[in-house]
């Protein structure tokens, strides 16, 4: 995956670390802020040994722990979370993340089109599935996925280019370009050069 697709996704996922909460800052928010990972997950572990249950700081732990690559403790924080709160979409995609980025994408389509289906999920959400019906070899769904994105946040410039890119897979070149267009109006890295190769 691109890092830019990484970026992206991550800063979406962890925006202001949690905001389907109350918006208490803790000190392993700071630390998670500053770029101090191991530190905000020990201070994420000492907050929830009196609330274990607790969905934000659980949820922030996992962050913690998937920003250091502790792939299998971030997973096991998420799965609490949602246990706990099981239409929680913000846990549910950062559930898919992960199990994109390991490549397991029968998961990261689950926990994405769990949360796609949440009233009020944001663009993210179909994002998701659709980046993972591409990869489980199902490019129709995917297409349709990808506009259900764009038809929720039409400035989803990302979402323009991998259905571009989809569409170029495709053989729907026309198409493509016009997702290439959109996604370089809206400054969306690699675009233009996608255009450039694709469609002059």
């Amino acid at each position: 995956m691109k890092t830019s697709t990484r970026a992206i996704i991550a800063l979406f996922i962890s925006a202001s670390l949690w905001s389907c909460s109350e918006k208490k800052t803790s000190t392993g928010d700071v630390h998670f802020n500053n770029g101090d990972y191991a530190e905000a997950a020990n201070e994420y572990s000492e907050n929830l040994k009196f609330n274990p249950k607790d969905v934000r700081m659980l949820y922030n732990r996992g962050r913690a722990n998937e920003e250091q690559g502790n792939f299998e403790e971030a997973k096991a924080d998420f799965e609490r979370a949602l246990e706990v709160e099981p239409n929680n979409f913000q846990v549910l995609l950062s559930l898919a993340n992960v199990h994109y980025n390991q490549k397991n994408y029968t998961n990261a389509l689950l926990y994405s089109d769990q949360a796609a289906g949440i009233s009020g999920a944001p663009a993210m959400a179909s994002f998701m599935k659709a980046r993972a019906l591409h990869q489980l070899g199902k490019p129709d769904e995917a297409l349709k996925s990808y506009g259900n994105a764009i038809a929720v946040d039409k400035e989803f410039g990302q979402a323009y280019f991998n259905r571009g890119l989809l569409k170029i897979a495709m053989k729907k070149v026309k198409g493509a370009c016009e997702d290439f267009q959109l996604a370089t109006a809206l400054e969306y890295p690699g675009a233009k050069d996608a255009y450039n190769k694709f469609c002059k």
